[in-house]
C-alpha cells in the first residue's frame, strides 16, 4: 500500500498522474514512481525513495511524455524503504504494475518463478505479481486475460493496475480487498485507490466490488466479475470538490480538519433532527424493522474510530440501557465469539476500507448475529456496501493521518444511534428532547472549545523536553484520555499512555516525577472528587499536571498544577468538547518538535491491509 493512480488519454498523462500523488500524500507513505508507456514504444519508468516531491525532481531532469500510466505512492509492508523496493515494479521491459495490499503466498510465488528463470530485484511481494502476470503473457495471452489468470494464483488482497509495452492505450486493474475506483472521462479513463485523486479530472466514478476486473482505454471500460462475466457498475457523480482537499489559510491539514468540526458537527446533524426527536430513518429505509430486533450492542473497530466505540459504550448502556461490547477488529477474528441474532454488529471506519473491520464484519455476518450498521465517511466503501444499515459521518475529505474531525462525528452518529435504540427500551420522551438540545448545541460549544487555542499553544512548550506523557480520565472520560494519548503518540512520537484515575495507583503512580507529565480530563460531573483525589498522589511526587476541567470546578491552579477551563458544558455531549483541546495539544507539541504533522513516520491514513 499505499495510493494508486492510473490513466490512459489521448492527453499527456504525466502531470494528472502527480497531481493524483500529491493529493494521496495524505495516506503516509516512503517512495513514490511513476511508469507510461511511450508513445514511440516501450515502458519507462521512474521511481525515488522519499516524497513525492523528490519524484517530481526527477521527472524534470529526465522528462516523459506519454498517453498511458501508472503511478503510486509506498508505505512498506514487505522491505524497507528505498527505491528498489518502490513501485511501479516491472517484469523485464514487459509487464509494469501498482499494487496496494499484501501478496500473502508470495514466498511460494517466488520459488515457484525463480524454479522457472524469473530473477528478482526486490524484496517486495507486489514484484511476484508483475512476474506472474509477464509469465501468462509469454503464453501468449493479452494482458487482460493474463491479468485474469494470475488473480487466480495470488492469495492475499490486491489493487492492482498493470500496463503492457505491446498494447498501447490499454490499463487493465483489479480489486479484491483494497479499494480501487474507476473515473470516467470524455475519451479517456482513470483509476486511483481514492477518489480525491482523480477530482482534478473528473467527478464520474465507478466503484468496483471485490473480484473486479476492468479493463480500460481511451474509448471505454468494461468490468469483469471474479467469475469473468462482463457486469455494469453504477456510475456516481462525486460530491467532492477539486478545492474541497486543499489547505487554505491553515499550515497543516490537521489543524484545518480541527477548525472544520464545528461545520461538520452541522452537516453530520443535518436532517437527522426534528425538534425534539432523532429521524431513524436516517440509518436507511430498513432501519425501524431491523432495529426493532436489537437486544445488544457489538461495535467492532480499530484505532480512534475503537475508541468511538468505547465511548458509545456508556451512552448505550446508561441512556439506552442496551448491553454492549466493543472489540477491536484484529482481535475479535481470531478468538471464538459466541453470537446472538438479536445483537446488531456496529462497524465504525473512517474510510470504510479498513481490512480488520471488513474482515471482522463478514465474520460476524457467517456466525449469526444479527443486523450490521456501518458508520462511516466514506459513500461507497466496502464497509457500506456490506452492511444492512450505513449512517454516513459528512465529515468531509480528512487528510490528516491523525482522525480528528473523523472522530468527532463517529461520536455524533453513535449518540443518534444510542438515542434510536433509547426510545425502544424505556427511553423517556422528555430524555430524548434533553439529548437533542444538546446536539443542537453541539457546533457552537465545539467553536467554544476551539478558543482555547492561544491558551493552548502556550501550554505546549512545557512539553518540549518531555519524551513521556500520562493521561488520566474516569467513566465516559477515560476513552477521550486514551483518544488524546493516541494523538500525541502519533504526530509528536512521545511515548503517551492513558489509564482510568483509578487505576493510577496500581501501577503508573511509580512513573510519575517532574519528567513525566500527567493530563487529566476532569468535567465537572459525579466522578470529579474521586479525579481530584487521583490528582493529588500526582501532586504529592512532583508530577506536573495540566487538567482541563469545567470552569466551576474546584481545583485551583498551583506550582504543580495548571487548570484549563471549558465553559458550562452539557453532561451528555461532554465527550465531545473536552477531545477538542486534547486534539489543540497533540498539534502544538508536533510543531515544537518539529515532527511531520500531516504525514507522521510509519503510519498511513486507510489502513486497507491485515
Amino acid at each position: 500500500m499505499c495510493g494508486i493512480v492510473g490513466a490512459v488519454a489521448e492527453r499527456d498523462v504525466v502531470p494528472i498522474l502527480i497531481e493524483g500523488l500529491k493529493r494521496l500524500e495524505y495516506r503516509g507513505y516512503d517512495s513514490a514512481g511513476i511508469a507510461v508507456r511511450l508513445a514511440e514504444g516501450g515502458l519507462q519508468r521512474r521511481r525515488v525513495q522519499g516524497k513525492v516531491q523528490g519524484l517530481i525532481e526527477a521527472l524534470q531532469i529526465n522528462q516523459l511524455r506519454a498517453n498511458t500510466g501508472i503511478a503510486h505512492t509506498r508505505w512498506a509492508t514487505h522491505g524497507k524503504p528505498s527505491e528498489a523496493n518502490a513501485h511501479p515494479h516491472m517484469a523485464g521491459d514487459a509487464v509494469a504494475l501498482v499494487h496496494n495490499g499484501i501478496i500473502e503466498n508470495h514466498e511460494q510465488l517466488r520459488a515457484e518463478q525463480r524454479s522457472r528463470g524469473v530473477q528478482h530485484t526486490s524484496e517486495t511481494d507486489t514484484e511476484t505479481a508483475v512476474h506472474q502476470v509477464h509469465l501468462y503473457v509469454q503464453q501468449g495471452h493479452d494482458l487482460l486475460a493474463a491479468v485474469q489468470h494470475s488473480l487466480k494464483d495470488l492469495q492475499g488482497a490486491y489493487a492492482l493496475g498493470v500496463l503492457h509495452n505491446t498494447e498501447p492505450g490499454r490499463l487493465v486493474a483489479a480489486r479484491r480487498g483494497s479499494p480501487l475506483v474507476v473515473g470516467v472521462g470524455i475519451g479517456e479513463h482513470f483509476i486511483a485507490s481514492d477518489v480525491a485523486a482523480l477530482l482534478p479530472v473528473t467527478q464520474q466514478v465507478i466503484f468496483l466490488e471485490d473480484g473486479d476486473v476492468a479493463d480500460l482505454t481511451r474509448e471505454r471500460v468494461q468490468i469483469y466479475n471474479a467469475e469473468g462475466q462482463p457486469v455494469t457498475r453504477r456510475l456516481y457523480t462525486s460530491e467532492l470538490q477539486a478545492d474541497a482537499v486543499e489547505r487554505g489559510e491553515y499550515r497543516h491539514y490537521m489543524l484545518k480538519e480541527i477548525f472544520e468540526q464545528p461545520r461538520a458537527a452541522t452537516d453530520t446533524l443535518e436532517g437527522r433532527l426534528s425538534d425534539k426527536r432523532v429521524l431513524e430513518a436516517a440509518f436507511g429505509p430498513q432501519a425501524a424493522e431491523l432495529l426493532n430486533k436489537v437486544n445488544a450492542v457489538q461495535i467492532i473497530a480499530c484505532g480512534t474510530s475503537y475508541h468511538a466505540g468505547l465511548v458509545a459504550r456508556y451512552w448505550l448502556e446508561g441512556l439506552a440501557k442496551v448491553p454492549c461490547t466493543v472489540e477491536v477488529a484484529s482481535e475479535f477474528r481470531y478468538r471464538q465469539v459466541l453470537a446472538k441474532p438479536d445483537t446488531l454488529i456496529v462497524t465504525i471506519s473512517q474510510s470504510g476500507e479498513t481490512a480488520d473491520t471488513l474482515a471482522a464484519l463478514h465474520e460476524a455476518q457467517r456466525l449469526g448475529f444479527g443486523p450490521s450498521l456501518t458508520i462511516c465517511n466514506v459513500p461507497e466503501s466496502a464497509l457500506v456496501r456490506a452492511s444492512d444499515m450505513a449512517l454516513m459521518t459528512r465529515a468531509g475529505p480528512e487528510i490528516g493521518v491523525a482522525s480528528t474531525k473523523a472522530f468527532t462525528t463517529q461520536l455524533i452518529a453513535l449518540l443518534l444511534l444510542t438515542i434510536v435504540l433509547g426510545r425502544r427500551h424505556g427511553m423517556s420522551v422528555e430524555a430524548e428532547e434533553q439529548a437533542v438540545r444538546a446536539l443542537q448545541k453541539l457546533p457552537a460549544q465545539i467553536h467554544q472549545a476551539l478558543q482555547l487555542n492561544t491558551q493552548i499553544e502556550a501550554l505546549a512548550e512545557r512539553f518540549a523536553d518531555k519524551q513521556h506523557a500520562l493521561f488520566l480520565g474516569r467513566g465516559v472520560h477515560y476513552p477521550i484520555a486514551l483518544e488524546g494519548a493516541l494523538k500525541l503518540k502519533e504526530i509528536s512520537y512521545i511515548h503517551a499512555e492513558a489509564y482510568p484515575a483509578g487505576e493510577l495507583k496500581h501501577g503508573p503512580l511509580a512513573l510519575v516525577d517532574a519528567e513525566m507529565p500527567v493530563i487529566a480530563v476532569a468535567p465537572n460531573d459525579a466522578l470529579q472528587e474521586k479525579l481530584k483525589s487521583n490528582l493529588q498522589e500526582v501532586e504529592a511526587r512532583g508530577g506536573q499536571m495540566l487538567v482541563f476541567a469545567n470552569h466551576r470546578a474546584v481545583m485551583p491552579s498551583s506550582h504543580y498544577v495548571e487548570m484549563v477551563e471549558l465553559g458550562e458544558v452539557e453532561e451528555l455531549i461532554s465527550p465531545l468538547i473536552y477531545t477538542i483541546p486534547l486534539q489543540l495539544l497533540a498539534y502544538h507539541v508536533a510543531l515544537i518538535k518539529g515532527t511531520d504533522v500531516d504525514q507522521p513516520r510509519n503510519l498511513a491514513k486507510s489502513v486497507t491491509v491485515e
